[in-house]
């Protein structure tokens, strides 16, 4: 995906710093937003916690839908987990695919053991407003691995990491990997077979027009 983005403008559209806790798990879909921030005694207050209907951490999750990805900008704090165990069961319970954190996560034995995609900097046993930070607004604009992300944006990752792709350019992506996948595929089988780098990766006017007998005769 990134390749796709680059080729339609987007220079970088990888999460930095941000590792795949689940591997082998891939997701695709759309991104519900937290963001976090400071604490500052005016703002929060340990009282404020009192009404768990307050913490809006939970509400990000109220509105996930299946397929879902949660992406948090917890300011790559890693002092605070900002989801544990119960509100990841109740995530994937609701359809949710994939967590995204630029932060913790807390519960790790436990929670690695739901299924769910996890994109993290880290995790660490302390809750979610133990230290520094505060949940403070649900489905704005937020940054997460230094990148801007809308709430609906797309996020793709697997082992190699997260990618971000802006909602309106999300059709033209997928139209472009989806060819460069197909061509990849046959210049992998060529390869494979001994075939000439300088040939066939990338494609040689040479290999292009190998590689159109190639698709015709699979598609007949």
């Amino acid at each position: 995906a990134t390749g796709a983005l680059y080729r339609l403008g987007i220079r970088d559209s990888h999460l930095r710093g941000l590792v795949s806790h689940s591997p082998g798990i891939k997701v695709v879909g759309p991104a519900l937003t937290l963001q976090f921030m400071p604490k500052r005694e005016d703002v929060y207050t340990l009282e404020e916690y009192g009404d768990v209907e307050r913490q809006l951490h939970r509400h990000v999750l109220y509105k996930a839908q299946p397929g879902d990805v949660v992406v948090v900008d917890a300011r790559g704090h890693l002092g605070s987990g900002v989801f544990g165990e119960m509100m990841l069961t109740y995530f994937k319970a609701k359809g949710g695919v994939g967590v995204v954190v630029d932060g913790c996560i807390r519960d790790f034995p436990r929670v690695k053991q739901l299924g769910l995609g996890l994109w993290l900097r880290g995790v660490t046993p302390n809750f979610h407003t133990q230290t520094d930070l505060f949940p403070f607004a649900v489905n704005v604009p937020i940054a997460c691995g230094e990148r801007l992300i809308f709430p609906g944006d797309i996020i793709i990752a697997d082992d190699d990491g997260a990618v971000v792709v802006p909602r309106k350019l999300a059709e033209a992506v997928l139209a472009d990997a989806h060819e460069h996948a197909e061509w990849e595929e046959f210049a992998r089988e060529r390869l494979a077979a001994g075939g000439d780098l300088r040939k066939y990766y990338p494609l040689s006017e040479e290999a292009r027009r190998e590689y159109e007998q190639w698709r015709e005769h699979r598609s007949s």
